[in-house]
């Protein structure tokens, strides 16, 4: 599977990254059986780029993702996980997590400051059983951007110097906050959630310019937007960004599965393929919960592309003009 460097860093990530949410419980418990099923899956199909965060399931993803590296070559593989949300142990009293199927063993505190980064990190590496990340994010800033980039960046940046970290970044789903981490700090990458999809291109406003302007890669997650483009006709009650899709998004995801159908294509197969045509993207992460998961996303991302399928979808008014779709 090709692989495409970060920024200016010397840290690579192949173009389908392994999104670890899943693994985490997230909508659902997963076992460690199925777990570990996803992620030899993935490993197996070529999967070079495995990305956690201690939200997922309160540390489980992580564990789980180290359990898998603790069996390969560590100089193979890219590793990134997040800061900005500490885990505090408590007596989870029977309950469960309020984000993901798991026990309410712990708590999570925000904290954006250097020592809030560092203590992350520390308790990251512990989890997964490795002395160093790939790629360090701070994680779902949107509300304490502030502290986040004067405090969460420099201490990411020190990281870096360290060799602790080889590239740093920020994952969040808003565009307008990412541009402005681009332009006013050193990172070389950003994870952006949701907002250049086939529904949804406002990150060409700003986000995509100043990341070409700047060098810094873009990595693209939510690609299906939690669901409405993950299969080939979504059905009433699909859900767009983590909601029910309105009538309006639901239509317009028909009208995309149309042209897809009639070019022997379908609609997760051109998802996936979308971002990917912005000379800025490097990767995209799709989360995956079972082997049968991983391997029908993966078959979907094998699958090459017409061109008239871009060329039908611009002129049916359902992609933004400025979108480059032909290398």
């Amino acid at each position: 599977m090709r692989r495409n460097r970060l920024g200016r860093s010397e840290v690579h990530v192949t173009e389908l990254g392994f999104g670890g949410g899943p693994l985490g419980g997230l909508y659902a418990p997963v076992d460690d059986e199925t777990a570990a099923g996803a992620l030899e899956a993935a490993w197996d199909s070529g999967i070079r780029w495995f990305d956690t965060a201690p939200h997922y399931g309160l540390g489980h993803s992580e564990r789980r993702v180290g359990e898998l590296l603790r069996g390969r070559p560590r100089t193979e593989v890219t590793l990134s996980t997040k800061v900005g949300r500490l885990l505090v142990p408590q007596d989870p009293a029977g309950r469960m997590d309020e984000s993901f199927a798991v026990p309410a063993t712990h708590r999570r505190v925000w904290d954006f400051t250097r020592d809030g980064v560092l203590r992350s990190v520390e308790d990251s590496l512990e989890r997964m059983g490795v002395d160093r990340v790939d790629l360090l994010l701070l994680h779902d800033a949107e509300d304490r951007f502030e502290e986040a980039l004067e405090e969460g960046c420099p201490a990411l940046a020190e990281l870096r110097a360290q060799g602790v970290v080889g590239a740093i970044g920020a994952g969040m789903h808003h565009p307008g906050k990412l541009t402005r981490l681009v332009r006013e700090s050193d990172v070389d990458v950003v994870m952006l959630s949701g907002r250049y999809t086939l529904m949804d291109q406002s990150a060409l406003d700003e986000l995509l310019p100043a990341c070409g302007e700047r060098q810094v890669s873009v990595l693209a997650a939510s690609v299906f937007n939690s669901g409405l483009l993950a299969v080939a006709r979504p059905a009433e009650g699909a859900a767009f960004d983590y909601a029910p899709a309105s009538p309006r998004m639901l239509e317009r995801a028909h009208r995309m599965a149309d042209v897809c159908e009639a070019h022997g294509v379908t609609l997760p197969a051109v998802a996936m393929a979308f971002p990917l045509r912005h000379p800025a993207v490097a990767g995209i992460v799709v989360g995956m919960r079972s082997a049968e998961e991983v391997r029908r996303d993966v078959a979907a991302f094998g699958v090459e592309i017409p061109a008239q399928v871009w060329d039908d979808l611009r002129g049916e008014g359902l992609l933004d003009e400025r979108a480059p779709v032909h290398g």
